[in-house]
């Protein structure tokens, strides 16, 4: 691994055991000779099973599964809440395993802090000092701390109730509280504990979106800990999935839905909402009726012939995307002798980036018949997602298969006509 990649990681997990019992070590030796779960559960609980992963500086990492797969287990590790039994954490480049308590607070007070499920807040103090706690143990002075902490407050959308107790606010009032007070903290890592399953589906959405927010704002490495798959779906840069103290895979939220690592990933996955986590990129096909607004009616008409489309894509000479030109348009304009296709171009042609999640699809392919154009930075086209394409990516269907109908709309016009009125202008002098 090169020195930039080592500087890129944030948080590295190698090979993490945690064994619970009288003889913890000799559970990891004999999981290491290959022994399952339940062979060793005579001597003691085996919790996390040789874990390993890095987490990237920036990133969201969300790591997921059932009630006892080990998660929080692997979570409290990361922060030496509780000791490896075998394997290393490091945090920074810093190797945590084994190190002493006072090293261990300075790391949690300089690179890592932690929000809890339940809030955690101390109910004696404000919501300023409760932000500005952390602060306090670092021994900041009370005004420097109380100002960053009422910035903090502003920034999670507490503004008007520093002064109020917690007693005083809502749950998800509460965990922002909770939250803040581990911004506040300005560490690089934030470990996230099922931080949002004791809040209201609303609240917990909305406390979804303004992590993402926040992360993007402040450049946060965040590890987050969850049972749900709809939310580690919505969260996560990439996630791990645990089973019985195993992670069975790692990958991107497409990647996980997509190519599940075997059964009982698949069989977790088949309930999640698509449509919120695929995106224009992950379902795209391949340009092929495309022209230049160079090009010519005739020249327009000729490939929509040869991929028997009604539609085809107008390009710029820098290949930018313009808009669609229809057939019968098309046709028409052959016929009268015109030559400029930019008159009849759809200028308004719904086209989206590569990122839009296919629930912001549905609507406009309902509407329009044409394919939908995927466009990159540079309004190039990269990619189109025909209507069949949508639905059977939402439905989990292959087009292959044969049981969706194709119902993209195919050339209006019979290709009779269309041979006769190529044949008439080709005398004219082509346009190809």
């Amino acid at each position: 691994m090169t020195n930039s990649s080592i500087d890129s990681i944030a948080v590295k997990a190698d090979h993490l055991y945690k064994a619970f019992g009288r003889r913890p070590h000799e559970i990891v030796k004999k999981l290491k000779a290959g022994k399952s779960r339940a062979d060793i559960s005579s001597l003691g609980i085996a919790a996390v099973i040789d874990a390993s992963f890095e987490v990237k500086k920036g990133e969201i990492f969300v790591v997921m599964g059932l009630s006892g797969s080990g998660k929080s287990t692997l979570i409290r590790m990361l922060n030496g809440l509780w000791d490896t039994t075998s394997g290393t954490v490091t945090i920074g480049g810093t190797d945590i395993t084994g190190v002493s308590a006072q090293e261990l607070r300075e790391v949690r007070r300089k690179s890592i802090s932690m929000v809890f499920q339940h809030f955690a807040l101390l109910p004696h103090r404000t919501v300023i000092d409760n932000v500005a706690y952390g602060l306090e143990i670092q021994g900041m002075g009370r005004a420097e701390r109380l100002a960053k902490a009422q910035t903090i407050i502003d920034l999670v959308g507490l503004a008007g109730w520093a002064d109020n107790l917690p007693s005083e606010l809502s749950g998800g009032m509460q965990q922002r509280v909770g939250l803040g007070r581990a911004l506040a903290a300005d560490t690089d890592v934030l470990l996230m504990d099922e931080a949002f399953s004791a809040l209201d589906p609303l609240i917990r959405r909305e406390m979804q979106e303004q992590l993402i927010e926040l992360q993007a704002a402040l450049g946060k490495t965040i590890i987050f800990i969850t049972h749900d798959l709809n939310e580690a779906m919505f969260l996560g840069d990439r996630i791990a999935v645990m089973r019985d103290g195993r992670i069975v895979q790692i990958g991107t939220p497409e990647e996980i839905l997509t190519d599940p690592a075997n059964d009982y990933v698949a069989q977790f996955v088949q309930d999640v909402d698509r449509a919120r986590v695929l995106t224009a990129a992950s379902v795209m096909e391949p340009v092929r009726a495309v022209v230049t607004t160079s090009g010519g009616p005739r020249a327009a008409l000729r490939v929509m012939r040869e991929f028997q489309t009604s539609v085809a894509f107008v390009l710029n000479r820098d290949n930018s995307f313009v808009g669609v030109v229809r057939d019968s348009d098309v046709l028409k304009l052959v016929k009268s002798g015109e030559t400029d296709l930019r008159k009849i171009i759809i200028g308004d042609a719904f086209s989206v980036g590569p990122d839009t999640p296919l629930v912001d699809l549905v609507e406009p392919s309902v509407e329009n018949a044409q394919a939908i154009a995927v466009v990159d930075e540079k309004k190039r086209l990269i990619g189109v997602i025909p209507r069949v394409t949508l639905l059977a990516a939402l439905g989990n269907v292959s087009t292959q298969t044969g049981s969706l109908p194709t119902i993209e709309p195919r050339s209006t016009i019979p290709l009779s006509v269309l041979d006769e009125t190529l044949k008439e202008t080709a005398t004219e002098g082509s346009e190809l």
